[in-house]
């Protein structure tokens, strides 16, 4: 059993989850809880370099079945796992992974745009969002938090392994939306957002509630759609704005 925080697992796993610096260099992300990290094996495809586990508290069925495949499997002390874990109760098990290597469809035909969404919380619930709606690829533009944030991780409950999500510049998402027509969130927009035709290939940029869309999103979008509400209210959430948008769409798309 491994009980100290010198040992150089417990300094990898602690690491990746505290620095973006140490996730980028190293090309890896923890997952923590037994849930992500079926997730990543059944949906993603891919294989742990080693997980970390607390015996009396990890998940007794997926210890087994990560035995059974053969995943390097080290048994950690409850203050290790204290260390190294993101949450204030963990879970009891946190597998260390290879970063996913996204790659975007050929064809992009519903696409969503995150323009400096800085919240990781937010961030998550939109990439879970866009998952069970159906998008091609969720692309993020400067600005937004690292996809591998480990409360993005969590948020997101698994959209990772579900849904391409791809870091590009505005020139790249550009090129990569040409085909389709490019909406953007916007409270002074020109058409509420079940009035427009989402039947057609459509991109949809979602920016942060509380610093407005960027020039360069400004300057991409076609057509502005807001969601009307009460006249007291200030703004909708970014993550639930994006829900009501894309489901929209999504029954659209259904008809």
């Amino acid at each position: 059993m491994i009980t100290s925080l010198q040992n150089e697992r417990v300094k990898l796993a602690h690491g990746l989850q505290t620095q973006l610096k140490t996730r980028r260099k190293e090309g890896k992300i923890v997952l923590e809880g037994a849930r992500l990290v079926l997730d990543a094996m059944q949906r993603g495809g891919i294989r742990p370099d080693y997980v970390l586990y607390e015996p009396e508290r990890g998940d007794a069925g997926v210890i087994d079945l990560l035995e059974r495949q053969r995943a390097p499997m080290f048994p950690v002390s409850v203050e290790v796992m204290q260390h190294v874990a993101d949450t204030e109760q963990p879970q009891g098990i946190v597998g260390i992974f290879p970063m996913p290597a996204a790659t975007l469809p050929v064809a992009l035909r519903r696409v969503m745009i995150l323009d400096a969404i800085r919240d990781p919380g937010n961030l998550g619930t939109i990439l879970r969002t866009g998952a069970a709606a159906g998008v091609d690829a969720v692309l993020l533009a400067p600005g937004c938090v690292d996809a591998y944030n480990p409360k993005v991780l969590r948020s997101a409950m698994g959209a990772h392994f579900r849904v391409p999500v791809v870091e590009q510049a505005w020139e790249r998402i550009g090129a990569a939306c040409h085909d389709t027509r490019v909406y953007l969130a916007d409270m002074e927009g020109d058409a509420t957002y079940d009035a427009v035709d989402w039947s057609s290939p459509w991109s949809l940029i979602i920016g942060s509630e509380a610093h407005g869309a960027s020039p360069q999103a400004e300057a991409l979008a076609e057509t502005k759609v807001y969601i009307p509400m009460a006249s007291n209210a200030e703004s909708l959430n970014a993550a639930v704005a994006a829900g009501v948008l894309l489901f929209e769409a999504n029954r659209q798309t259904k008809l």
